[in-house]
This record gives structure tokens, sequence and C-alpha cells, in this order.
């Protein structure tokens, strides 16, 4: 009997993959073995084996090629990756202890376990393999997407994703210029349409002001809420007017000359306030609202990962609900809404972007690209702070066997 069971079950396991891998109809989608021309094991990277400075950064043809460990996952050959602050902060070490948490939740693995560590949280490129319930995207597709920072970055020839984090990249940018926009846009889009409650039906007339507005997010928030008819008015300074009031900023206040609240006070009061400066802003900004209107403050500048660094994870989390928590109270009570706002990976939230910027909503703003060999001058460039626009860094070009 056991004999006839085993042989019943290879034959329909033998049926099965007949089925899978047949020439026509929709099984064919999903195939038992890949289709690349070649199995890899390696691949070339820029590294860190540790945290600190620049000089940590290494160069290895010898990176473990990234694998699909789950159904809906797909690998992703770079073209291009953006580089971004938090790569500068994280080569430091910033995040670490809630980041190794992420991707290790129960421990199983011993310390330090997220080295060799890729950074890199932007990456445009084309679909090399798909998980077996990938539905919406194919091999050869064209994507775009912005990495999780406890996922390995773009700075490789290969990265995989989840198909919930990628979408198909705009067709009126190069790979170089779309590189420049996605973890800025969803941290953007995390901000103002997930917290702030803001979106293109209701934007039309509110009043938004950006205090530091002439960074990657606050470009891309100018951009966006000029699209969706929001008055747009934002603090930076001088010499960065006329860059801020090109992407579309209605009113602009230069923070050098004096106190910045001052001018601002004088001005009309605000539905919403994105805060990417942090520190003694939250003192004052939050008087420049509408009281008991809705009107919300979301900063982006928050102590959460700090805390987790300064203080475990667990008395972390207890001490950063207690900030939260405290703030959000303390001004309930003045009729205004005190909010913090994350990244938050979205392929759809890249979805609505790309629609954008192919009907020429938002452009990109590339300050300068460097090629593979030139990461160290690049994440240094990002670190000095002085780009008016994303610094991108060219992996590959496009065509080269694919």
């Amino acid at each position: 009997m056991n004999s006839l069971r085993r042989f019943m079950q290879s034959r329909c396991l033998f049926h099965m993959s007949k089925v899978r891998t047949s020439g026509s109809g929709i099984n064919n989608q999903k195939r038992l073995f890949s289709k690349t021309r070649s199995c890899r094991t390696i691949m070339p990277a820029w590294v860190i084996d540790k945290y600190g400075s620049n000089d940590v950064l290494r160069f290895t043809k010898n990176v473990s090629f990234p694998v699909i460990d789950y159904p809906n996952e797909v690998i992703v050959k770079v073209f291009a990756a953006g580089l971004n602050p938090l790569d500068v902060s994280m080569r430091g070490g910033y995040g670490a202890a809630t980041l190794s948490m992420k991707r290790d939740p129960l421990n199983i693995k011993q310390s330090n376990s997220e080295f060799p560590l890729i950074l890199g949280r932007d990456v445009s490129g084309v679909i090399m393999e798909c998980g077996l319930d990938v539905k919406y995207f194919r091999e050869r597709d064209e994507v775009w997407a912005a990495i999780p920072p406890w996922k390995q970055g773009s700075l490789a020839e290969f990265v995989v994703l989840s198909a919930n984090e990628i979408s198909h990249k705009p067709k009126s940018l190069s790979h170089t210029e779309a590189a420049a926009i996605p973890y800025v846009a969803t941290t953007a889009w995390s901000a103002l349409v997930n917290t702030g409650g803001l979106n293109k039906d209701n934007c039309a007339k509110k009043r938004i002001l950006i205090l530091g507005g002439s960074g990657g997010v606050g470009t891309f928030a100018i951009q966006m809420l000029k699209a969706w008819g929001a008055h747009v008015t934002v603090t930076c300074s001088q010499n960065a007017e006329q860059f801020v009031r090109d992407v579309g900023a209605d009113h602009v206040v230069d923070y050098t000359v004096g106190p910045v609240e001052e001018p601002l006070r004088a001005l009309e009061k605000f539905d919403l306030i994105l805060d990417n400066v942090g520190g003694d802003t939250e003192r004052w900004a939050l008087t420049l609202l509408k009281p008991w209107s809705g009107a919300k403050y979301v900063t982006l500048v928050t102590p959460f990962l700090q805390n987790t660094d300064r203080l475990g994870i667990a008395d972390g989390m207890v001490q950063t609900a207690a900030t939260m928590a405290t703030k959000a109270l303390k001004h309930l009570v003045s009729g205004v809404h005190y909010r913090w706002g994350f990244f938050a990976p979205s392929g759809p939230a890249l979805d609505e972007i790309r629609e954008m910027v192919d009907a020429g909503q938002i452009r990109p703003v590339v300050e300068e690209s460097f090629s593979f060999s030139q990461v160290p001058q690049a994440l240094e460039k990002v670190e000095k702070g002085h780009a008016r626009g994303k610094t991108v860094v060219q992996i590959s070009k496009g065509g080269d066997g694919l």
C-alpha cells in the first residue's frame, strides 16, 4: 500500500511540473525553474563591514547573489542608485538596534549579522526574476523602488525586493533620473498623505508650510502639493530661494536673516506644517496652525531610532511612546494635532507618483551622477550636504545584454 501511495505521489508531481512549464495558458506565468542565462552565486557591490566614516566602504566582487526567499519577491538588476543622508547615518550606525531586530526578529543569527551591509535606498532597474506569486510584473519590466533600510541596498549589481515595494518606472525618465525620486517621494507621501491626511481631492487652497524645504523631501513635497492645488510656503536659506521657487514654492522665508518665526507669524495661519528641521522649531511652529480646524503638524525628525540605539529596543520604545503621547496631548488641548512621520515603502504610492511624473507635474532634481567606482566620492558629497538635488550612482547601462 505504501509503495502504491509513493508511486501515485510521484506521478502527481510529474504531472504538475508538466502543467506549470507548459507553453500556453495562464499557468505559464508560474514556473519551477529560473530562466536567467546563467546561475550566479556572487556579484560586485560596495559594502561596509563595520560602522564608521567613509573609510569603512569597501568594494568587492564576492558579495552573495540575492535569492528569492518568498513567492512575492523579485530580483532587480540595478541600473542606477540614489543616495540620501540616511545612507550616511546608517554608515555610522544610526538605527542599528532597531534595524537589526527587524532583520532578525527572533535573534536567531549571531551579533553583527547585518554585515557585510550594502547601502543605497533608491533603485531604478530591470526585473530579472519573479517569484511564483508575482502577478503584476514580469521579467524585463523597468521598475523603480525605495528600499527599506532593513534590507540590503542598491549599491550592488542586483537587489531583491517585494513586489509590493516596486512600481513601473516612469516612461519619461531615464534610470539615472528615476533613481533620484523614490525614497524622498515615499517619505513625503507617508508624511503628507498617510499621516497628514492630504490627497489630490482635498488639498486645493489649503495653506501648507514646509520647514527646511530645499532638501530632497521638501522639494518633492513642494511639487506634489502644487500639483494638487495647495498654497505652499517654504523656509530655506537665501541661496536656495530661487531653487525652491523654480520647483513651485509660492512664498519663501529666509531663515538666515533673523528668527524665522517672526515673519511666519505675520502670515495667515496654516492647515498643515511639514517639519524637516526639528529641534527648537516645535516650540513655536505649532502656534502657526489654524486652531480647532483639524490642522496638523507633522515632523520627520523623531527620537525613535536614537532612543532604541541609546536605551535598547524595549526601553527605547517605551520612552518613545511616552514622548509621543505627552506631546500629542499637550497640543491637542490647543486645538492642533501633533504627529510623527516616517518613511514607508509603497509600490502603490509610486504608481501614483509615476503618473504625476509622466504628466510633467513632478521633475527629478539630479545634482550630480557618479560611476560605480566613485561611490565613496558620491557618499562624501551627500555627507557634506551642499547638494541642491539628488546624488545618483550609475551602476549599469541599459541594454547591456538584457
